[in-house]
């Protein structure tokens, strides 16, 4: 799936996640992850947001992840949503 569209879910709200799908040239998937709690839960974030590309099928996008303390179950629903809508345009 090619990312077609930059688009966005959720948002920068305490407790809560900004995912930003953006399309690129080429056909890899690049990560920028920023987040309040990045030492504590950086690699797991990291981790769960390469999962997902990677179940999606995801090609051709940067995905910026821009976490205010979001629980795993809230990535992972604005990472679905996100890429959905970045394939669907």
């Amino acid at each position: 799936m090619k990312a077609l569209a930059s688009v966005t879910a959720g948002s920068l709200e305490s407790s809560d996640v900004l995912i930003t799908v953006t399309p690129l040239e080429e056909e890899r998937v690049e990560y920028v992850i920023e987040s309040i709690v990045i030492q504590q839960f950086g690699k797991r974030i990291r981790r769960v947001t390469e999962e997902m590309a990677q179940q999606a099928g995801l090609t051709g996008a940067r995905i910026h992840v821009q976490d205010r303390g979001a629980l795993e179950c809230t990535l992972r629903a604005r990472l679905e949503t996100a890429i959905e809508r970045s394939a669907a345009r």
